[in-house]
């Protein structure tokens, strides 16, 4: 390497010299996980005093953590976030025990709501979403977003913690879903994979805008949909069918799909044309 370049590097490290890496962050995320719920949990408590003790020391690290983001708030103020994130864990807490309930009572698969917990990447996202969105209320910079991508890296499922999610959210399956940063959901939504909530512009200066769908109560989005635009709402009790591209809004108790027509012709020899023509209704 040459001069210039080591120096140029050395800069940069001297900008940013304590910043925690996305790892690091990870790392108290899951451990936060494992706090909440034990199936996650990489350490065995013997006793109340020690899993006292044991969120004391995570109370400590999260807040030595956020200290090294930003070196221009004073120690108290992490100390008040803290404590304000913490209080608001009971509410995360149930609001995750209603996601799971969600997941479980949709998906004929699931045995039992430990499993949903152990082995479900929608838990897994949901559960990222969450944590990180409490702490981006809290006007934390950077730590919501790399806690949400490192779910997006383990299950596939891209939730900016900006979104603002409902109660009792299902996700099935899950992987290919994005949630854009401005997108709105209602409660009792249940999204399989493959579905966008995006923009319809990506233009610098919309970013201040709602540019991604607004989701009503008690709808279904099936596989592979894909709905846009920040003026876009799909009305409550609504069914978004597989792969339907919609960007416009539609009213309450709709259903949206295409209608497939199936037409088979004898082919030269043992080998069938098939046509599918489709027709969006």
């Amino acid at each position: 390497m040459n001069k210039i370049f080591v120096e140029q590097l050395f800069n940069a490290h001297k900008e940013c010299p304590n910043c925690p890496s996305p790892e690091e962050v990870s790392d108290v995320f899951v451990e936060l996980l494992g706090i909440l719920f034990p199936d996650h949990s990489k350490v065995s408590y013997n006793s109340l005093h020690e899993f006292k003790l044991g969120v004391e020391n995570f109370k400590a690290k999260l807040h030595q953590l956020l200290c090294r983001t930003d070196d221009q708030k004073a120690k108290e103020e992490f100390e008040q976030i803290v404590a304000d994130f913490f209080d608001q864990l009971p509410t995360i807490h149930a609001k995750l025990t209603e996601d799971i309930s969600a997941m479980f009572n949709g998906d004929p698969a699931a045995e039992s709501l430990q499993e949903v917990i152990r082995t479900y990447p929608g838990f897994y996202a949901i559960a990222a979403y969450r944590i990180a969105h409490a702490l981006l209320l809290l006007k934390v910079t950077g730590i919501p977003r790399i806690i949400t991508e490192h779910a997006h890296s383990k299950t596939g499922i891209d939730i900016h913690p900006g979104a603002k999610i409902g109660n009792h959210f299902c996700i099935d399956h899950g992987t290919g879903i994005v949630i854009g940063e401005t997108c709105i959901i209602g409660n009792h939504v249940k999204m399989y994979q493959g579905v966008t909530l995006g923009a319809l512009s990506i233009n610098k200066e919309d970013a201040i805008r709602k540019r991604h769908p607004s989701i009503q109560d008690n709808v279904v989005l099936y596989a592979g949909a894909t709905i846009l635009g920040g003026e876009t709402v799909v009305g409550h009790d609504s069914v978004i069918g597989g792969n339907v591209w919609l960007t416009r809004s539609v009213p309450p108790h709709s259903k949206i799909y295409y209608q497939a027509k199936m037409i088979v012709e004898e082919g030269v020899g043992s080998t069938d044309l098939v046509t599918l023509k489709t027709n969006a209704r």
